[in-house]
């Protein structure tokens, strides 16, 4: 049972890097600046320590290679690959992180400079895991148990749409202490389930290890929230959600385990489009969704109950759904 190994590891890991690592971003005056037009009350959490993902994205690191030794000398480096993808995205967010607390600004890379390198990301990942027979053209749907064959060039086009936007979606649902964090464990699950469910040990292992390295982080991050993960943490588990989801050859259940994700994104389009389109008016009382539900009297640990408790279900579901994606 090597995940079981690897949630410990990456658990004890993150725990003990938070204890130095906070400290650390505190005397770096790494904190963070607070969106003007977001909540007021947001405010009180300027200068709060981010790029905390750091603390879990070594954790997995280390999980990987403890846990996944194994796998390593058998010659299987699919949970490395998408640990290393992942990872990219999470050195984007870094870069990101850095130039915000240079400028002590809330922007740090524009979004054509973001949008670029995750394509370039996202672009590299698919041929990879396609020259290295992890991958197929044929999307599996969910509950009716049928392939739908593509064309490999409009399937890499899917490919590089679904992993930026879910890359982005994860990186909006980071806006209050502990959500991004509570929502992403219960996926982190689902994929370590459906990766012992097929027999992919070394997915599995990947899993636990995201799972064990955000557990431990929640301890840093629930609310009041000691610390931030920042875009290096969330673009990196935006990074881990579809990496995941395309090594296992079943990205179209994103939607379904992903589906808070998913909501905040299309709340803050609505919002956009409905502000331009009314000159001025606001559908929600504030995008994306969870400030919402906070305008509207939510607490922060209230919308952390119910968006992970969500998701949770949402996993089992999709559970159901993929369960025979292949012969058992």
């Amino acid at each position: 049972m090597t995940f079981i190994l690897s949630f410990i590891v990456a658990f004890g890991v993150a725990a003990i890097v938070g204890q130095l690592l906070i400290p650390l971003l505190r005397r770096l005056k790494a904190g963070q600046s607070i969106r003007e037009d977001g909540p007021t009350w947001h405010m009180a959490k300027q200068g709060t320590p981010t790029m905390g993902g750091i603390m879990f994205i070594l954790a997995i690191g280390a999980a990987c290679v403890v846990a996944g030794w194994e796998e390593i000398l058998s010659g299987n480096y699919n949970h490395l690959y998408v640990f290393l993808f992942a990872l990219v995205f999470g050195v984007i967010g870094m870069i990101d992180d850095f130039q915000k607390l240079r400028h002590h600004a809330n922007e740090g890379l524009t979004a054509a400079q973001k949008f670029l390198l995750q394509l370039a990301a996202a672009i590299a990942f698919t041929v990879l895991m396609r020259g290295e027979g992890y991958l197929t053209p044929n999307l599996f749907i969910p509950f009716f148990n049928v392939t739908f064959p593509l064309p490999w060039v409009v399937y890499m086009v899917f490919a590089a749409f679904v992993m930026v936007g879910t890359v982005n979606a994860v990186n909006l649902t980071d806006g209050i202490d502990g959500l991004a964090t509570g929502v992403t464990i219960p996926v982190a699950l689902f994929y370590m389930a459906v990766s012992a469910w097929f027999g992919r040990s070394d997915l599995a292992i990947l899993s636990a290890a995201l799972a064990g390295g955000l557990a431990a982080f929640l301890i840093y991050n629930f609310h009041p929230a000691k610390v931030f993960m920042g875009d290096t943490g969330s673009l990196f588990l935006g990074g881990m959600v579809c990496g995941l989801a395309f090594a296992l050859d079943i990205p179209l259940v994103i939607p379904i385990v992903g589906l808070v994700y998913v909501v905040e994104v299309l709340s803050d389009i609505i919002q956009v489009v409905y502000f331009k389109k009314t000159h001025g008016k606001r559908f929600f009382r504030m995008a994306p969704l969870h400030h919402h539900f906070e305008m509207g009297g939510w607490s922060e640990t209230k919308l952390f109950c119910v968006f992970s408790g969500v998701t949770l279900a949402l996993c089992c579901l999709g559970f159901l759904g993929i369960m025979y994606r292949y012969p058992i």
